[in-house]
């Protein structure tokens, strides 16, 4: 994995975390226990702060950033789905962030909300608790999540990131490699 140091500041990232080694993680990132980081993602902590929870997956593809002024932090069991954008916005526990949805500065996406695949959260936005958000921009669909669904997406990606941790093998030659 890529994991890099800036001015100082290095990624804490917590040993039951699964982070692939296609992904990059830089600089002022926090990683929580058992998360797990897929292909292709990227969180750059360069200017401002990125917290992701307990048991949350980041899905391959998405890239997560900050500014110095919107921290971005994810709660605990969250799924963000393939190619999201989060920038300086807040998701809390139990949240999905369906593919290719971005979500900006200072939206919050309350416990057990979700946000529609290919939906774009505009600023200062918030998705209330158990809401559906879909669309361009997103719009609320009151009571439309599924918790349960979301809960056990979570846990089923803890348990793939274990199973990548342990079963995961490289069988190419890598370029440069002898």
């Amino acid at each position: 994995m890529a994991i890099y140091e800036i001015d100082g500041t290095a990624p804490r990232i917590d040993p039951t975390a699964y982070v692939h080694p296609d992904a990059v993680v830089i600089g002022d990132v926090t990683i929580g226990p058992e998360s797990t980081v897929w292909p292709g993602a990227v969180l750059r902590g360069d200017y401002g702060t990125i917290t992701i929870g307990a048991r949350t997956s980041v899905q391959d593809g998405t890239v997560i950033h900050a500014t110095a002024d919107t921290p971005t932090t994810v709660g605990d069991g969250c799924v963000i789905g393939h190619l999201v954008h989060l920038e300086g916005c807040v998701l809390e526990d139990g949240t999905l962030v369906g593919s290719g949805s971005v979500v900006l500065h200072n939206a919050v996406v309350e416990t057990g909300a979700t946000v529609g695949a290919n939906a774009v959260v505009t600023n200062n936005m918030i998705v209330p608790a158990g809401a559906l958000a879909v669309g361009i921009p997103a719009a609320i669909k009151e009571g439309k999540s599924n918790l349960v669904a979301i809960e056990t997406a979570a846990a089923l990606y803890v348990w793939n990131g274990k199973r990548y941790a342990t079963g995961l093998v490289r069988i190419d030659k890598p370029l440069g490699g002898s």
